[in-house]
């Protein structure tokens, strides 16, 4: 499925009034990756230093979808936009979820991703990009490269081994060395 204007607007019109509320608001992730390649989001997802508690007094409808993890779907202009408040991951002990988050700030919240190209950070409004991980060197030189550690960025969760190989197919990349050899062993 494809972004269409309206789904960018309904993101828009999620950060303008978390940002009048007092809240910092960010786009984030794969539709930051995708505008700066010029290429349409599928979907647009906004980081926040809202609690799920105040995503969901600011906006009328609002499903919690993991509220624990402080992910709450926000419903705007006919499109769902995840909002997603700014956090640091707990332990992993199943290899796909963190038993534990803590709310946190853009640095702690991009360096739990999984590859700099996802950690980037787009306001909407300025274009000002927030880079905290050298994404934007990787993006400029076509890398997926893990964040940290990308042993133990796939510890943590074992679905990004597949992410990294769905990147390089679909958007012509290549593997960061340290991140290709982690996924062989």
């Amino acid at each position: 499925m494809t972004a269409h204007p309206a789904d960018r607007q309904a993101a828009l019109d999620i950060v303008r009034p978390l940002r009048r509320a007092g809240h910092e608001a960010w786009f984030v992730g794969g539709c930051v990756r995708d505008e700066l390649l010029g290429r349409t989001p599928r979907e647009f997802d906004v980081a926040t230093s809202a609690h799920p508690e105040q995503v969901t007094a600011l906006f009328r409808r609002t499903v919690c979808v993991g509220a624990q993890f402080g992910v709450v779907i926000v419903v705007a202009r006919g499109g769902e936009v995840e909002v997603a408040t700014f956090r640091s991951d707990g332990a992993y002990v199943d290899g796909r979820r963190p038993t534990e988050v803590v709310y946190s700030d853009p640095l702690q919240d991009a360096q739990r991703r999984d590859f700099t190209v996802n950690g980037l950070f787009l306001d909407p409004e300025t274009g000002e990009v927030l880079d905290l991980v050298g994404g934007r060197a990787d993006l400029e030189a076509q890398v997926i490269r893990a964040i940290g550690d990308p042993e133990a960025r796939f510890r943590e969760d074992k679905l990004r081994m597949l992410r990294a190989v769905r990147f390089v197919a679909t958007h012509g990349m290549t593997l960061d060395p340290a991140t290709r050899a982690a996924i062989e062993d």
